[in-house]
């Protein structure tokens, strides 16, 4: 991945969130889920906290430290994008970028990051999550996948005699 992909990434990310979350915000109602299918719905929520709504409590009303927290962490991994060797590491490093760009969008714009997917086995819920939250997951597999090492098959020893 050329390093001018890693901007095309971050923006594609951005805008895909931002555009879902729009469509979330005009045809969802808070807290009532549409069902798409079973375990799967649509419910629209908002989280002040960080990842998986943690530390709610004690950010709520706080969102723009959030933001600048989470941005700064966006800065250093954007730095790291564009340092990055490995393809998969550039694509990774921008899917996390573009992801916590539109998160940070949302704190900007309404103290809350929009969340609007709800995954589900009967009464259990995983947490609300958003295509932003999809993409630094993502990202982070990319990440990590990157960093394994890869070993090369060993050529046998052709006897010498």
């Amino acid at each position: 991945m050329k390093k001018r992909w890693i901007v095309v990434l971050i923006a594609a990310t951005t805008l895909a969130d931002q555009l879902s979350k729009a469509a979330a915000l005009s045809k969802l109602a808070l807290g009532q889920p549409v069902a798409v299918m079973p375990g799967f719905s649509l419910t629209l929520g908002f989280n002040e906290g960080s990842s998986f709504g943690m530390l709610s409590g004690v950010m709520a009303g706080k969102p723009l430290l959030m933001a600048a927290l989470t941005g700064a962490l966006t800065l250093m991994f954007a730095v790291m994008a564009f340092r990055a060797r490995h393809p998969f590491e550039r694509a990774g490093f921008a899917l996390v970028v573009g992801g916590a760009i539109g998160n940070i969008v949302d704190r900007l714009r309404q103290g809350a990051v929009t969340d609007f997917l709800d995954l589900y086995w009967r009464d259990w819920h995983w947490p609300t999550f958003n295509v932003a939250d999809i993409a630094i997951t993502l990202g982070a597999v990319c990440i990590i996948t990157a960093s394994l090492p890869f070993r090369r098959r060993k050529e046998p020893v052709l006897d010498q005699r």
